[in-house]
């Protein structure tokens, strides 16, 4: 058992910091990695023979050494972060535990142990309040030593692992791509790690798109392919600066790709930050306004996970601003159940519209639906452990993704939230097939969103406007649940449940004094 004092005095920050300085050594070993292969072109082109041969082989398999070693120390750093992030959980159950005892009048010594304080407390009440600390500090205890234990046996398999090979080749037989993410998870559940991890070397590509392979393996094939991502961004970008005449289009298409770059190395910076939680790279995509699916905390073995999808304009450009809103929803989260485990995922993976005009139809929602139920049911199938609350939040054009997945694929959910919503596809909540007690919205009074009525709706009061009757009549018509692309989800009509928000606009959901922002977090946890 961790023991009270132990706990207490834990540094969760300094076991972070331990994880990000192993994941460093990756980034080493690939740029030692890329000498050696500089190394042995050179030396092939001075030298031959018998002896060279020998040494051009024996530089290769050092060469697949270091690059078996990257997945490896991903994977420390992994470790290391859940564990401190338990650490956090574990040491709010203690100060819960302190500041009960504190106020009830028990008396909490340095090893632990408990009892009634004779100065402050009644004879009769007693028993129940020392029960109630001990079994408070107990819980605080035994989730630590849970902690430690699990991260213990994790490293230790890894040790074992170095010393019989870091990696394996598996056997030849690929699901399909995009596959069924159930039958991925058994096809990987049924490999070695050796084998997986020579998976995620060899075929980052693959293990890093399939739903249905763990969160901890797509993170680690995902970063591999971070530097191939940014000299694809690179290489674009001389191209079209390379053009010459340049016209306006060629002129918006550098601007793209610069800011495409600029996002995807503030994304980078936090993927490498000691910041908890922990990012996990699960989709990375820099073709168009580019795509990233970025989990903070593992959702794999979280007991709470929202998946937050993003509206229009929505690119790799700003990828880390959305995920500052993910954040601030597990903070909020933190703050209202400092115990619980809970983990947020921003899913751009499809093409958010740009414009209005692309805004105005729902084709890009509709387009955006195979790939986000099939993400969803991924989380469910590679969760450890009892099922996960999964809550599917949807902000601006972001609802109507989530809307018609929900109303043409299904979507593996316990709870559906709409902010800022244009309206989600459906009339009513009972068509997203989940129960209305569990759809959720919000509109805040202020927010422009409210103006989208239907399209016939704003063709007839643009005829009434022409006419000295048009004030009247539209007075007559009163409020409208409908928007352009259905019946408002916050409004009474639609049958689901709704929260507060304040007058901060469309992007304000997330302000920290916003009520929206504690309703979107109890919606999480389930409370």
């Amino acid at each position: 058992m961790v023991g009270y004092a132990q706990l207490s005095m834990a540094d969760p920050a300094a076991w972070r910091a331990t994880g990000s300085a192993w994941a460093s050594l990756a980034g080493v070993a690939e740029r030692r990695s890329s000498e050696l292969t500089d190394d042995a072109a050179d030396l092939r082109a001075a030298w031959s023979g018998s002896a060279a041969e020998s040494a051009d082989s024996r530089l290769a398999r050092l060469r697949g050494e270091l690059v078996a070693l990257v997945p490896a120390a991903i994977e420390t750093d992994q470790v290391l972060a859940e564990f401190a992030a338990r650490l956090v959980a574990a040491r709010a159950q203690l100060a819960a535990a302190v500041a009960l005892a504190a106020a009830t009048g028990v008396l909490i010594d340095r090893r632990g142990g408990v009892r009634a304080d004779p100065v402050r407390m009644q004879t009769d009440r007693t028993g129940t309040a020392v029960a109630q600390v001990a079994t408070a500090l107990r819980e605080a205890l035994v989730l630590a030593a849970t902690a430690d234990g699990e991260a213990t046996a994790r490293l230790a398999r890894l040790a074992e692992d170095a010393g019989t090979g870091w990696t394996a080749q598996p056997p030849s037989y690929r699901p399909p791509a995009p596959g069924e993410p159930a039958l991925v998870r058994r096809w990987w559940a049924g490999l070695t790690p050796a084998e997986r991890r020579w998976l995620v070397v060899h075929e980052p590509e693959l293990t890093g798109r399939l739903d249905g392979i763990p969160a901890d393996a797509r993170d680690q094939a995902n970063r591999l392919l971070l530097v191939a991502r940014r000299a694809a961004l690179v290489e674009r970008w001389e191209q079209l600066l390379a053009r010459v005449p340049r016209g306006p289009l060629e002129l918006a298409g550098l601007r793209g790709v610069e800011a495409a770059m600029s996002g995807l190395d503030a994304l980078v910076a936090r993927l490498e930050s000691s910041q908890q939680p922990r990012a996990y790279l699960l989709g990375l995509d820099v073709a168009e306004e580019g795509r990233a699916v970025v989990a903070l905390g593992n959702p794999d073995r979280a007991t709470d996970v929202l998946t937050y999808v993003p509206g229009m304009t929505a690119g790799l450009d700003d990828a880390t601003g959305e995920l500052g809103r993910a954040h601030r929803v597990l903070t909020r989260c933190a703050e209202l159940a400092p115990d619980a485990q809970t983990s947020a995922v921003l899913w751009l993976d499809y093409d958010a519209p740009d414009f209005l005009h692309e805004a105005a139809w729902d084709g890009q929602a509709r387009a955006a639906g195979e790939s986000l139920h099939r993400f969803q049911e991924g989380l469910r199938a590679t969760h450890e452990g009892p099922p996960a609350r999964q809550t599917v939040l949807g902000h601006s054009y972001g609802s109507l993704v989530v809307g018609t997945t929900a109303r043409d694929h299904g979507l593996a959910a316990d709870a559906l939230v709409f902010v800022g919503s244009p309206g989600v596809g459906v009339a009513h909540a009972a068509d997203l097939g989940l129960p209305p007690g569990q759809v959720w919205a919000s509109s805040a009074p202020d927010d422009v969103i409210r103006l989208t009525r239907p399209p016939d709706e704003l063709a007839l009061r643009a005829a009434l406007g022409a006419s000295p009757v048009g004030a009247i009549a539209g007075w007559l018509a009163g409020p409208s649940d409908e928007l352009w692309f259905g019946r408002d989800p916050a409004g009474p009509g639609f049958g689901g449940r709704t929260f507060p928000s304040g007058r901060y606009g469309h992007t304000g959901y997330w302000h920290p004094d916003n009520p929206a922002l504690d309703g979107m977090a109890r919606v999480v946890l389930g409370r």
